[in-house]
């Protein structure tokens, strides 16, 4: 069920990945798709949300007026998870997928041996810095894959499972700001960007972490190729500030100063539609 664009009511806004004003209101939500996470809304706010989408390089942007912001200052854990014993149980239900239903083991399988294969081997192990590393099942297994790796998030909550749970260095911080924290072989963002106002900003501010021959590793929802299923698909669902299309991702990682190595679309076992790859800082061999 494919919107028919050219039916649609242009808007006012300008594509932030290829700058186009070829923007037009794709799909619109008067209430919460059934996947969507209820979350609370202020008194006052109605749902009614859109998504608009561009003409030239096919990125999504979402229009919602009530302020998201409180929702990554804790009410989105609480509404996902509840408490910690909520935290541990989606941990150990996640970590117990056999591996041909688990996403993870697929991301795990990729990212690690395409770094190894890279770089060959190595006097130690390689540093990751996980950024939005939520449950942390991803450094949880590139852990048991011989990886030092450091998590970091915006809730304490988390960041205190990490350290007890999953066995790793955890930090609370924005990692556009955080600092002395050394440098990084790899730093993953796993479905994080798309829940970013500016997007290219943050990616741009994992340069200064990185060693020389470091990467960066972005994986982001493929809204591109969602469409074939309809509007409420989790692609789309609330929060996703951007959705990302091939040529948007590309987009991205050039505007945030990197250079695009390698990029693929999947679709996960959990019937996520992805698109994910490496880049490496402008100039670095």
């Amino acid at each position: 069920m494919k919107a028919n664009v050219a039916e649609q009511p242009r808007v006012r806004t300008i594509c932030p990945m290829c700058r186009g004003s070829d923007l037009v209101v794709h799909f619109t939500y008067s209430e919460p798709p059934p996947l969507e996470t209820r979350f609370p809304l202020a008194e006052g706010e109605s749902y009614r949300r859109e998504l608009h989408r561009c003409g030239q390089c096919g990125h999504y942007v979402e229009s919602f007026a009530p302020d998201q912001s409180r929702l990554y200052a804790g009410e989105y854990v609480s509404s996902l998870y509840q408490d910690r014993d909520g935290i541990r149980r989606a941990f150990d239900r996640i970590n117990a997928l056999p591996p041909e239903k688990s996403d993870n083991v697929g991301r795990v399988r990729f990212v690690d041996t395409y770094c190894r294969n890279r770089w060959g081997r190595q006097a130690r192990a390689p540093r990751l810095l996980d950024v939005g590393a939520g449950l942390g099942v991803f450094p949880f297994r590139m852990k048991q894959a011989g990886w030092d790796c450091v998590a970091l998030d915006m809730d304490e909550r988390l960041a205190l499972h990490h350290r007890e749970v999953v066995g790793i260095k955890s930090i609370v911080s924005d990692v556009r700001e955080v600092e002395g924290i050394g440098q990084f072989d790899l730093v993953t963002l796993n479905k994080v960007l798309e829940h970013v106002v500016d997007p290219v900003g943050m990616l741009a501010s994992i340069a200064r972490l990185l060693v020389s021959d470091g990467l960066v590793y972005v994986e982001l929802p493929d809204g591109e190729a969602a469409e074939i299923e309809g509007k409420e698909r989790e692609e789309y669902l609330l929060g996703h500030v951007h959705v990302f299309s091939f040529a948007s991702y590309a987009l991205l990682i050039a505007k945030a100063g990197f250079e695009l190595v390698v990029c693929e679309r999947l679709r996960e076992p959990s019937t996520k539609f992805t698109l994910r790859g490496f880049a490496r800082a402008r100039g670095t061999p």
